[in-house]
């Protein structure tokens, strides 16, 4: 089991070390069962501030909310050394990037915890969550709100949008960068943008531009088997927003089908982002689902 790092003095965040070499930081707040939170694009932990959500989460659990690789303080392999060893830094700049790199992180992160953990994913955070399930045996229970996963031929990402976020990147215009992701591959609403444009992060998730693009390609590509999650009985709530869009709702049921032991929850009139629109039923929901309630 992988050991976290203590933060220095005056520091918040700790850190693991990722399968890789990679340092993976998250902060550690609360006390009582541990819960970590994992998020999704453009975003890092402090995601998970923008509402009272992890607040909330702390006066019933032990919570880690981490960064994930070449975002916040998480590091990411920019190369490797004379003796072929993976290098780390925390720029964010991958000349190689690979997603199965990110299961592994979350991974590590579960492992590093000496009790069962239940782990929440949101979006893309979502998806490692769920893939870090197969690569884990120190899970308690499993919250998945809409990975972004399609089960037919639709494009996931447009090529379009993806191929204008990399001209705005080469144009310099990483804000943009960012506000194109939220308004045409989260979808979020105006509400939504606005919650996250006033956040103090907001400029680190504008240095961190270049992240997005290869973490969407990636995404985009990935294929669900169904097989590799058949005998998967870690309990699971899989969560959604009755308006989201389809492309992310939509792999809610398909996912239930396959999974033994898994539940819904959906949250009627909100979309992809319930934490931040409707943050006490968010957090009962998912406190009720960790006590068993529900």
């Amino acid at each position: 089991m992988a050991e976290a790092t203590p933060p220095d003095t005056g520091e918040e965040m700790e850190t693991v070390t990722s399968a890789d070499g990679t340092e993976i930081a998250f902060e550690r707040t609360g006390s009582g069962p541990p819960l970590v939170l994992v998020h999704g694009g453009v975003c890092d932990h402090r995601f998970w501030e923008l509402s009272d959500v992890r607040a909330t989460f702390a006066d019933h659990c032990t919570v880690y909310a981490m960064d994930c690789r070449g975002v916040g303080e998480s590091g990411d392999i920019t190369e490797r050394s004379s003796a072929g060893q993976p290098e780390a830094d925390a720029s964010g700049d991958a000349d190689e990037y690979d997603l199965e790199r990110e299961f592994e992180d979350v991974a590590t992160v579960v492992e590093a915890i000496d009790k069962p953990v239940t782990l929440l994913g949101h979006s893309s955070g979502a998806l490692l969550s769920l893939e870090a399930a197969l690569r884990t045996d120190n899970l308690h229970k499993l919250i998945l709100y809409e990975p972004p996963i399609t089960f037919d031929d639709r494009e996931l990402y447009s090529d379009e949008v993806l191929a204008e976020m990399e001209q705005l990147l080469d144009d310099g215009e990483n804000e943009q960068v960012v506000v194109l992701f939220l308004q045409e591959i989260a979808q979020s609403t105006p509400k939504e943008i606005d919650a996250q444009r006033s956040a103090p992060d907001w400029q680190d998730l504008v240095d961190a531009a270049h992240v997005w693009p290869r973490s969407l390609a990636a995404v985009g590509e990935y294929e669900f088997n169904a097989a590799r999650f058949a005998d998967m009985t870690t309990p699971t709530l899989l969560l959604s927003g009755g308006e989201s869009p389809p492309f992310l709702k939509d792999a809610t049921g398909p996912i239930h089908d396959t999974l033994p032991n898994s539940q819904i929850g959906t949250f009627d009139e909100h979309a992809h982002e319930a934490m931040l629109t409707t943050t006490d039923r968010f957090t009962e929901e998912v406190l009720s689902f960790i006590r068993g309630e529900n």
